[in-house]
């Protein structure tokens, strides 16, 4: 074959992913980022001695990391440092909490203690998605380049189980009555940005994952996992060039031919990954005359994902809380109707907390706690004024933060503070209307109907991140990665092994 150029544009997960897969299989590999290190979404936000995770604080679906490893002939373990967390996570409800843990038991204990009567739903739970998750599972391993994949034997067998006119809440209320402890198997939906009243049901998976094999912090932040998987691409052969935002992607003839950088360079190369949040892509770099139904001018009416209202808060005393904890609005509902279909700041508030120096003491100085603090808030479809709402809002978080017992007096603590705002998400991440899990996940814009991971719009051009499939998610982003690095494989004959199935992914792991 010759040795074949690739770029990728940004060292995100996606990106990082596909480009160590690629150079460990003898592409020559090019990496160019805008920022001064690589992580996208997941890079490292330090206020002095405290340390935060811009965005995803934990790892689902561990075994994905790992094959992802496996797949340059390396183990995780001799790169990051990973713990399981015990309890998961603490749910908690204006009348009671819940703290769901990696014992089934304990789990169940936890059900009946609030709900007497009703953990034997959670074994049905169990059982009837696991069933589900197993058809599945092999439709996030596959590319949907054109519509006969959707004839597939994989996705045949699956489809009867997407229960397709269906949403999350719809599906878990089979096997709990309380809408609250449907709550509590269903706000995953927010890892999607979107509302479990709206999000389609195939989507139930995410609790179920997270029950079935639990949820992994790593040690010093999840954005040790793009700098340890850009650290694989440069063993093997890729240069990663930092500080280089790209003005463009070059084409001739329909097909990209390369980059050019803002500062003038240019790179060509036989292939282009884009590692770009999508929108912004869509927007800014690729040629417009390409996109179809992608364009600018269509692209804003699609559904987007949520926003999110972030606060990093270093703390000098330490705060008896879990490691992770969710804080439900009393009328939820309500709540995501004013985020989702409103738009609006409304009365209701819900938010999640990382509270993880109790698990990895060195993001924060002795005695101290790096607190991290996410409201879903709209995207920038509202006409939320974010210069004037900042303050305010602020208020409002901190004042519901304090009437947790562990965080009584938190404002007397507070050392060190930063605040992300959807502006900033769309500003100064590029991240299109500041819709931090990008395009929403309905029917519509999934698999083969989402932004194709060898772009439709463009010949030689590949996308990787969650704005493709699989999705957004760690995993599934990482995933893409690799689903998009056996697409120029087989355009080239480079051998591969293919996917492991799930079993022997997490019998490895």
């Amino acid at each position: 074959m010759g040795e074949k150029h690739i770029c990728v544009v940004g060292a995100g997960l996606g990106g990082v992913s596909c480009a160590s897969i690629l150079a460990h299989r003898g592409f020559k590999v090019t990496i160019v980022e805008k920022d001064d290190r690589p992580g996208g979404r997941n890079v490292p936000v330090e206020l002095g001695d405290y340390s935060f995770d811009l965005g995803p604080t934990f790892l689902m679906m561990k075994f994905i990391l790992d094959n992802i490893f496996r797949e340059t002939g390396r183990r995780v373990e001799d790169y990051l440092d990973l713990v399981r967390l015990e309890p998961m996570y603490r749910l908690i409800f204006d009348e009671f909490s819940l703290e769901f843990s990696n014992d089934p038991e304990k789990t169940k204990a936890q059900i009946a203690s609030a709900f007497p009567g009703a953990e034997d739903g959670f074994d049905r739970y169990m059982n009837e998605e696991e069933k589900v998750f197993q058809y599945l599972f092999p439709c996030l391993q596959k590319a949907y380049s054109s519509w006969t994949s959707l004839l597939t034997p994989v996705f045949l067998k699956a489809l009867p189980h997407l229960k397709l006119t269906r949403t999350v809440m719809e599906n878990v209320t089979d096997y709990f009555d309380d809408e609250r402890l449907g709550v509590a198997f269903s706000f995953q939906s927010k890892y999607l940005g979107m509302s479990p009243w709206t999000c389609p049901a195939v989507f139930t998976m995410l609790s179920y994952i997270e029950h079935a094999y639990g949820i992994y912090h790593v040690q010093g932040g999840i954005n040790r996992v793009p700098a340890s998987l850009a650290q694989v691409a440069e063993e093997e052969g890729a240069e990663i060039l930092l500080n280089s935002p790209v003005s463009h992607v070059r084409t001739t003839n329909g097909a990209a031919t390369g980059v050019e950088l803002e500062d003038g360079r240019t790179i060509e190369a036989d292939e282009v990954v884009l590692n770009a949040d999508f929108g912004y892509a869509a927007s800014e770099l690729l040629p417009h005359q390409r996109l179809g139904r992608w364009r600018p001018d269509r692209l804003r009416d699609k559904p987007f994902s949520c926003s999110t209202f972030m606060m990093y808060l270093g703390l000098d005393r330490e705060v008896d809380l879990p490691h992770h904890n969710i804080v439900f609005a009393e009328d939820y509902r309500s709540n995501l109707a004013d985020i989702f279909e409103r738009k609006v700041i409304g009365d209701e508030l819900s938010y999640y907390v990382r509270n993880a120096t109790v698990t990895d003491p060195n993001l924060a100085p002795e005695g101290h706690s790096a607190i991290y603090v996410l409201v879903p808030v709209p995207n920038n479809k509202s006409t939320i004024d974010w210069d004037r709402r900042k303050a305010p809002f602020r208020k409002r978080v901190l004042d519901r933060l304090e009437e947790l017992e562990a965080l009584k007096g938190l404002r007397e603590n507070i050392q060190r503070e930063r605040i992300v705002t959807p502006d900033d998400w769309e500003n100064d991440y590029n991240v299109y209307l500041g819709a931090t899990f990008n395009l929403a996940h309905t029917l519509s814009q999934m698999m083969y109907f989402r932004p194709k991971n060898r772009f439709e719009g463009l010949d030689n051009c590949y996308l990787v991140g969650g704005g493709t499939h699989p999705g957004s998610g760690i995993p599934t982003i990482l995933e893409s990665g690799r689903i998009s690095a056996n697409l120029i494989c087989d355009k080239y004959g480079v051998d591969y092994a293919e996917p492991s199935s799930l079993q022997e992914l997490v019998s490895s792991s």
